[in-house]
């Protein structure tokens, strides 16, 4: 059964940072498209990152970022834990919300990915992140 498993949320203060850990559960997540999520009180979910499948040999997936993260947050797998990391640092206000990491289960390595919440089918729980003074 896939299971994606969430970790490594909590409260900092403007300019901190937070790594958030997903687990996967019943499949090789590195292999597959993987993405963080977010949704703030009173909005809608938006896509944060993403990256696509490694093909288990030199090609371990080209990442994406909206503007809004690009030169602070980082995503990445790591193949021997079968986990995706986001590590987010100058962590600012508006990045408060619930980040939940989900995946398509598709095997596209080399294709690249992209944002589109009804395209992603497997999420997790997900996990609080507050910033605030």
């Amino acid at each position: 059964q896939v299971q994606l498993v969430e970790s490594g949320g909590g409260s900092v203060q403007p300019g901190g940072s937070l790594r958030l850990s997903c687990k996967g559960f019943g499949f090789t997540l590195p292999y597959y498209r993987v993405a963080w999520f977010r949704q703030a009180p009173g909005k809608e979910r938006e896509g944060v990152a993403c990256i696509d499948g490694s093909n288990g040999r030199s090609y371990h997936g080209t990442p994406y970022y909206i503007d809004s993260v690009k030169g602070r947050f980082t995503i990445s797998k790591d193949d021997v834990n079968n986990t995706l990391y986001l590590q987010m640092n100058s962590l600012k206000p508006e990045d408060t919300a619930i980040y939940y990491c989900a995946t398509d289960l598709v095997l596209n390595a080399g294709y690249g990915c992209r944002l589109e919440l009804r395209e992603y089918d497997r999420w997790g729980q997900g996990t609080q992140v507050t910033v605030s003074s």
